[in-house]
Protein backbone atom coordinates (compact mmCIF):
# COMPACT_ATOMS: atom_id res chain seq x y z
CA UNK A 1 0.00 0.00 0.00
CA UNK A 2 1.22 3.51 -0.82
CA UNK A 3 2.76 5.23 2.16
CA UNK A 4 1.20 8.42 3.50
CA UNK A 5 3.83 11.16 3.43
CA UNK A 6 3.01 14.52 4.97
CA UNK A 7 0.47 14.20 7.74
CA UNK A 8 -1.77 17.25 8.38
CA UNK A 9 -1.16 18.93 11.73
CA UNK A 10 -4.83 19.89 12.06
CA UNK A 11 -7.77 17.93 10.64
CA UNK A 12 -11.35 19.20 10.93
CA UNK A 13 -14.49 17.17 10.32
CA UNK A 14 -17.96 18.14 9.15
CA UNK A 15 -19.63 14.95 10.35
CA UNK A 16 -22.61 14.77 8.02
CA UNK A 17 -25.03 11.94 7.35
CA UNK A 18 -26.04 10.65 10.78
CA UNK A 19 -29.75 11.23 10.21
CA UNK A 20 -29.74 9.69 6.75
CA UNK A 21 -27.78 6.70 8.06
CA UNK A 22 -30.58 6.06 10.58
CA UNK A 23 -33.38 6.62 8.07
CA UNK A 24 -31.84 4.12 5.65
CA UNK A 25 -32.11 1.54 8.42
CA UNK A 26 -35.61 2.51 9.53
CA UNK A 27 -34.31 3.93 12.80
CA UNK A 28 -35.03 7.23 14.60
CA UNK A 29 -32.63 10.00 13.60
CA UNK A 30 -31.21 10.13 17.12
CA UNK A 31 -29.93 6.56 16.67
CA UNK A 32 -27.88 7.84 13.77
CA UNK A 33 -26.36 10.52 15.96
CA UNK A 34 -25.48 7.89 18.55
CA UNK A 35 -23.79 5.79 15.87
CA UNK A 36 -21.90 8.88 14.75
CA UNK A 37 -20.69 9.62 18.27
CA UNK A 38 -19.51 6.03 18.67
CA UNK A 39 -17.40 6.48 15.54
CA UNK A 40 -15.43 9.42 16.89
CA UNK A 41 -13.11 7.55 19.25
CA UNK A 42 -11.57 5.31 16.57
CA UNK A 43 -11.03 8.28 14.25
CA UNK A 44 -9.22 10.24 16.97
CA UNK A 45 -7.07 7.22 17.80
CA UNK A 46 -6.11 6.79 14.16
CA UNK A 47 -5.13 10.44 13.76
CA UNK A 48 -3.20 10.33 17.02
CA UNK A 49 -1.33 7.29 15.74
CA UNK A 50 -0.31 9.21 12.64
CA UNK A 51 0.90 12.17 14.68
CA UNK A 52 -1.79 14.73 13.95
CA UNK A 53 -1.69 17.48 16.58
CA UNK A 54 -5.29 18.75 16.43
CA UNK A 55 -8.67 17.42 15.39
CA UNK A 56 -11.80 19.58 15.37
CA UNK A 57 -15.29 18.07 15.26
CA UNK A 58 -18.32 20.04 14.06
CA UNK A 59 -20.86 18.65 16.51
CA UNK A 60 -23.58 21.33 16.59
CA UNK A 61 -23.80 24.52 14.57
CA UNK A 62 -25.64 27.72 15.46
CA UNK A 63 -28.03 26.83 12.61
CA UNK A 64 -28.83 23.42 14.13
CA UNK A 65 -31.13 25.15 16.62
CA UNK A 66 -33.64 25.18 13.74
CA UNK A 67 -34.00 21.40 13.87
CA UNK A 68 -37.01 19.76 15.58
CA UNK A 69 -37.01 20.44 19.32
CA UNK A 70 -37.01 16.77 20.29
CA UNK A 71 -33.93 16.13 18.12
CA UNK A 72 -32.07 19.10 19.63
CA UNK A 73 -32.98 18.00 23.17
CA UNK A 74 -31.86 14.47 22.38
CA UNK A 75 -28.56 15.69 20.97
CA UNK A 76 -27.89 17.79 24.06
CA UNK A 77 -28.64 14.92 26.42
CA UNK A 78 -26.42 12.60 24.41
CA UNK A 79 -23.62 15.14 24.30
CA UNK A 80 -23.68 15.53 28.06
CA UNK A 81 -23.39 11.76 28.57
CA UNK A 82 -20.63 11.47 25.97
CA UNK A 83 -18.59 14.35 27.39
CA UNK A 84 -18.59 12.85 30.88
CA UNK A 85 -17.60 9.42 29.54
CA UNK A 86 -15.10 10.43 26.85
CA UNK A 87 -13.41 13.18 28.86
CA UNK A 88 -12.06 10.61 31.28
CA UNK A 89 -10.80 8.40 28.44
CA UNK A 90 -9.21 11.29 26.57
CA UNK A 91 -7.62 12.57 29.77
CA UNK A 92 -6.16 9.14 30.45
CA UNK A 93 -4.56 9.21 27.01
CA UNK A 94 -3.16 12.72 27.47
CA UNK A 95 -5.52 14.49 25.08
CA UNK A 96 -6.68 18.07 25.58
CA UNK A 97 -10.32 19.05 25.03
CA UNK A 98 -11.09 22.50 23.65
CA UNK A 99 -14.61 23.89 23.37
CA UNK A 100 -15.08 25.94 20.21
CA UNK A 101 -18.24 28.01 20.18
CA UNK A 102 -20.65 29.81 22.47
CA UNK A 103 -22.46 28.48 25.52
CA UNK A 104 -25.27 31.02 25.22
CA UNK A 105 -28.63 29.26 25.37
CA UNK A 106 -27.10 26.00 26.56
CA UNK A 107 -28.50 24.44 29.72
CA UNK A 108 -26.49 24.99 32.93
CA UNK A 109 -25.93 21.24 33.32
CA UNK A 110 -24.42 20.90 29.86
CA UNK A 111 -22.34 24.04 30.34
CA UNK A 112 -20.99 22.55 33.56
CA UNK A 113 -20.08 19.26 31.83
CA UNK A 114 -18.29 21.04 29.00
CA UNK A 115 -16.34 23.35 31.30
CA UNK A 116 -15.41 20.44 33.57
CA UNK A 117 -14.03 18.43 30.63
CA UNK A 118 -12.00 21.41 29.40
CA UNK A 119 -10.62 22.07 32.89
CA UNK A 120 -9.78 18.40 33.46
CA UNK A 121 -7.62 18.18 30.33
CA UNK A 122 -6.26 21.71 30.01
CA UNK A 123 -2.69 20.80 30.97
CA UNK A 124 -2.43 17.72 28.78
CA UNK A 125 0.11 17.82 25.95
CA UNK A 126 -1.25 15.17 23.60
CA UNK A 127 -3.62 15.61 20.68
CA UNK A 128 -6.05 18.52 21.00
CA UNK A 129 -9.68 17.59 20.40
CA UNK A 130 -11.72 20.64 19.51
CA UNK A 131 -15.47 20.26 20.02
CA UNK A 132 -17.22 22.82 17.82
CA UNK A 133 -20.51 23.00 19.68
CA UNK A 134 -23.02 25.81 19.21
CA UNK A 135 -20.52 27.15 16.70
CA UNK A 136 -20.75 29.34 13.62
CA UNK A 137 -17.82 30.79 11.70
CA UNK A 138 -19.40 34.17 11.06
CA UNK A 139 -20.47 34.51 14.70
CA UNK A 140 -16.92 33.66 15.79
CA UNK A 141 -15.44 36.39 13.58
CA UNK A 142 -17.96 38.95 14.82
CA UNK A 143 -17.15 38.02 18.42
CA UNK A 144 -13.43 38.52 17.71
CA UNK A 145 -14.16 41.97 16.23
CA UNK A 146 -16.24 42.92 19.28
CA UNK A 147 -13.41 41.77 21.55
CA UNK A 148 -10.89 43.97 19.76
CA UNK A 149 -13.23 46.97 19.88
CA UNK A 150 -13.97 46.46 23.58
CA UNK A 151 -10.23 46.18 24.29
CA UNK A 152 -9.65 49.47 22.45
CA UNK A 153 -6.81 48.01 20.42
CA UNK A 154 -5.39 50.64 18.02
CA UNK A 155 -6.28 49.72 14.44
CA UNK A 156 -2.64 49.96 13.38
CA UNK A 157 -1.80 47.14 15.80
CA UNK A 158 -4.39 44.71 14.45
CA UNK A 159 -2.85 42.03 12.26
CA UNK A 160 -3.71 38.44 11.39
CA UNK A 161 -1.94 37.00 14.44
CA UNK A 162 -3.70 39.30 16.88
CA UNK A 163 -7.04 38.62 15.23
CA UNK A 164 -6.38 34.87 15.36
CA UNK A 165 -5.65 35.15 19.07
CA UNK A 166 -9.22 36.43 19.56
CA UNK A 167 -10.79 33.36 17.96
CA UNK A 168 -12.00 30.26 19.80
CA UNK A 169 -9.07 28.29 18.34
CA UNK A 170 -6.37 30.63 19.66
CA UNK A 171 -3.13 28.72 20.09
CA UNK A 172 -4.02 25.97 17.60
CA UNK A 173 -2.49 25.72 14.11
CA UNK A 174 -4.62 26.61 11.12
CA UNK A 175 -6.58 23.74 9.61
CA UNK A 176 -4.69 21.75 6.98
CA UNK A 177 -7.45 19.35 5.96
CA UNK A 178 -11.24 19.59 6.19
CA UNK A 179 -13.13 16.34 5.68
CA UNK A 180 -16.86 16.41 5.00
CA UNK A 181 -18.80 13.17 4.92
CA UNK A 182 -22.32 12.52 3.63
CA UNK A 183 -22.00 13.69 0.04
CA UNK A 184 -22.64 17.42 0.47
CA UNK A 185 -20.08 19.78 -1.08
CA UNK A 186 -20.11 22.98 0.98
CA UNK A 187 -18.33 24.39 4.01
CA UNK A 188 -21.41 25.26 6.11
CA UNK A 189 -19.98 28.23 8.01
CA UNK A 190 -17.24 26.09 9.56
CA UNK A 191 -13.88 27.56 10.61
CA UNK A 192 -14.03 30.26 7.93
CA UNK A 193 -10.85 32.02 9.07
CA UNK A 194 -8.85 28.97 10.15
CA UNK A 195 -9.55 26.99 6.95
CA UNK A 196 -8.69 29.78 4.50
CA UNK A 197 -5.94 27.66 2.93
CA UNK A 198 -7.16 24.22 3.88
CA UNK A 199 -7.38 21.27 1.54
CA UNK A 200 -10.91 19.86 1.33
CA UNK A 201 -11.93 16.23 1.03
CA UNK A 202 -15.57 15.42 0.28
CA UNK A 203 -16.90 11.88 0.41
CA UNK A 204 -20.38 10.36 -0.04
CA UNK A 205 -19.72 8.02 2.90
CA UNK A 206 -22.07 8.79 5.79
CA UNK A 207 -20.31 9.69 9.03
CA UNK A 208 -21.20 6.53 11.01
CA UNK A 209 -19.62 4.50 8.17
CA UNK A 210 -16.50 6.68 7.91
CA UNK A 211 -14.05 4.21 9.41
CA UNK A 212 -10.26 4.10 9.65
CA UNK A 213 -9.99 2.77 6.09
CA UNK A 214 -11.92 5.76 4.78
CA UNK A 215 -9.77 8.11 6.87
CA UNK A 216 -6.62 6.56 5.40
CA UNK A 217 -8.00 7.29 1.90
CA UNK A 218 -8.52 10.93 2.86
CA UNK A 219 -5.02 11.25 4.32
CA UNK A 220 -3.50 9.62 1.23
CA UNK A 221 -5.37 12.02 -1.04
CA UNK A 222 -4.12 14.93 1.05
CA UNK A 223 -0.53 13.70 0.91
CA UNK A 224 -0.62 13.71 -2.91
CA UNK A 225 -1.61 17.36 -3.15
CA UNK A 226 0.76 20.30 -3.45
CA UNK A 227 -0.02 23.27 -1.26
CA UNK A 228 1.15 26.59 -2.70
CA UNK A 229 -0.60 29.02 -0.33
CA UNK A 230 -1.16 31.47 -3.19
CA UNK A 231 2.40 31.24 -4.54
CA UNK A 232 3.79 29.63 -7.67
CA UNK A 233 6.50 27.50 -6.14
CA UNK A 234 5.35 24.13 -4.81
CA UNK A 235 5.60 23.57 -1.10
CA UNK A 236 5.60 20.38 0.89
CA UNK A 237 2.14 19.02 1.63
CA UNK A 238 2.57 19.90 5.30
CA UNK A 239 5.04 19.46 8.11
CA UNK A 240 6.94 16.57 6.54
CA UNK A 241 5.89 13.91 9.01
CA UNK A 242 5.65 10.44 7.54
CA UNK A 243 3.46 7.52 8.44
Amino acid sequence: MERIIGIPRHVAFIMDGNGRWAEQRGLPRLQGHKAGVNNIRSIIKCLNKHGTECVTLYTFSTENWNRPEDEVDGLFHMLKVVIVKEARELHKNGARILHIGSLDGVSPDLQKSINKAVKLTENNTGITVGVAFNYGGRAEILEAVRSLITSRVPTRDIDEKLFGDCLYTAGSPDVDLVIRTGGEIRTSNFLIWQAAYSEYYFTPVLWPDFNEEELEKALLTYSRRQRRFGGLQSKAACSGKES
